[in-house]
């Protein structure tokens, strides 16, 4: 998947808020909207917890590598 320029980002389910199912990708992966807390920024991604095959740890968080999975991570406001 394109990530539009984003590689490794932190997706990790404990630094978001307002987590909603959207919907699933071709390879039915759940797609979320959320904002990060203490912002009100809205995106659409996935929840790190839920593709392991493509996190990766950093500083006790778990980041996904986008172009693994058939997902766009992107802002929605």
């Amino acid at each position: 998947g394109q990530s539009g320029g984003f590689g490794n980002l932190f997706s990790d389910v404990r630094l978001k808020d307002n987590v909603e199912l959207v919907g699933k990708s071709p390879s039915n992966i759940n797609i979320y909207s959320f904002n990060y807390k203490g912002s009100k920024d809205k995106y659409e991604g996935v929840l790190a917890q839920e593709v392991l095959w493509a996190s990766t740890e950093h500083d006790g968080y778990l980041m996904v590598d986008y172009s693994k999975l058939d997902v766009d991570f992107r802002r929605l406001n």
